[in-house]
């Protein structure tokens, strides 16, 4: 069980498509919440 999950640990640390794809939502939600805390849809309009 511990081997199993170690395994998958680091299946999801040594993969750099899910880090990309995490890293891509985390920025997106940061922007979208910067952006429409910010004044970010006055200056769209």
């Amino acid at each position: 069980m511990t081997q199993r999950i170690s395994k998958y640990q680091r299946f999801k640390m040594m993969n750099p498509i899910l880090q990309f794809f995490k890293f891509i939502y985390l920025s997106l939600k940061v922007l979208i919440i910067v952006a429409g805390g910010h004044g970010g849809t006055r200056k769209a309009h």
